[in-house]
């Protein structure tokens, strides 16, 4: 993976962002971060080998800078879920978590089960509850997936949530499912290689069979074949 800027500077950026957004009496010192932060750049560098912008993946390399907010956002949230899977609940997976909400307006708990492959763009007001994903998920801004009554929704591989778009409580969202902007789904199931958009008249939720899903053109994958 090709870095902006050196592992162990790296290391030391996310630590100064995290002392000087959260200056408690518990600094983060960058040696907290030995072992995670490999475990982190590997789960990175697996998710955008499957992405199809060459400012992700140019050539089979990929390509993480901590100036590119999309990216630092997926990294910074790969890194909170890999410290708590590594190390347990903390002060530094909350430290991130609130990092990324406070940088990007992005708010994913680290305990959350996002997907191994995912992408967010412009990810500002977008919220991911503890729903069941798969990968490929695409959200874009002021996206919410959420809780009815404790009922998550489960949603399957290629699934994509366009600006403003949400998915509420218990239902089934089938694979290559593309949710129209300021659509919500609400304790419906959506069935596979479907479009679900809000009819502009009466204000309810249409579905129109898709052979290309939203989330496609952003992968290097065909995802008609998963």
């Amino acid at each position: 993976m090709q870095l902006s800027i050196s592992k162990a500077e790296l290391q030391l950026y996310v630590c100064n962002q995290l002392n000087n957004f959260f200056p408690d009496n518990n600094p983060v010192k960058p040696a907290e971060f030995e072992g995670v932060i490999d475990i982190t750049l590997d789960r990175v560098d697996f998710c955008f080998k499957k992405v199809a912008y060459e400012r992700y993946n140019k050539g089979g390399e990929t390509i993480l800078s901590h100036l590119y907010a999309d990216q630092y956002l997926v990294f910074l949230w790969f890194l909170s879920n890999t410290f708590w899977k590594e190390k347990g609940h903390s002060a530094i997976g909350s430290k991130l978590y609130y990092l990324n909400k406070t940088l990007h307006a992005f708010d994913c708990m680290y305990d959350t089960a996002l997907p191994d492959i995912f992408l967010i763009f412009h990810g500002a007001g977008t919220m991911l509850g503890k729903a069941a994903y798969s990968d490929y998920f695409v959200a874009l801004q002021g996206c919410t997936v959420g809780s009815q009554k404790g009922k998550y929704p489960v949603i399957g591989k290629g699934v994509s949530l366009t600006a403003h778009s949400s998915i509420i409580g218990d239902c089934e969202i089938g694979d290559r499912v593309s949710v129209s902007m300021y659509t919500s789904i609400f304790e419906k199931n959506i069935p596979n290689d479907t479009t679900a958009f809000t009819d502009a008249s009466s204000g309810a939720v249409c579905l129109k069979p898709t052979k290309r899903p939203y989330a496609q053109q952003f992968f290097n994958t065909d995802l008609n074949l998963l």
